[in-house]
């Protein structure tokens, strides 16, 4: 079973990053609210592009971590991110609910590829002259 668990944690951050993205798409007005007006203001863009900007920033990491595709640069990403997030948020449940995710998210940078990640499958691919 140890042997499933790099993937399980793996395929199931990578639904959660993908279930935000996602829904920062389609329910966008309930994600207005944690845009920080200071960054919107600083950055010039409305808090409604900063919703899709992040969207699509969850989504694409989330689909790399999903299939195991740079695994290690992914979790990166999307651990730094929620980080930054949950400072934000500050201490609070969505705070602290967001903060478990960032320490799930970090696990996986430090485990890397597993044995049904997309990266194993390359890196097996390249070591056998394929």
């Amino acid at each position: 079973m140890k042997l499933f668990s790099p993937v399980v944690l793996r395929i199931g951050i990578a639904v959660v990053f993908l279930w935000f993205g996602f829904d920062q798409f389609i329910h966008t007005k309930d994600w207005i609210g944690y845009v920080p007006q200071s960054i919107s203001d600083m950055l010039s863009l409305s808090a409604t592009t900063l919703v899709h900007i992040n969207g699509v920033y969850e989504i694409i990491f989330g689909i790399a971590l999903l299939l195991g595709f740079y695994t290690r640069l992914s979790a990166f990403m999307l651990a730094i991110h929620l980080l930054d997030i949950t400072y934000i948020v500050g201490y609070s449940s969505i705070g602290v609910r967001d903060f478990g995710l960032s320490v799930a998210t970090i696990a996986v940078f430090l485990q890397g590829k597993d044995f049904l990640s997309l990266d194993r499958y390359m890196s097996e691919t390249v070591s056998d002259g394929i």
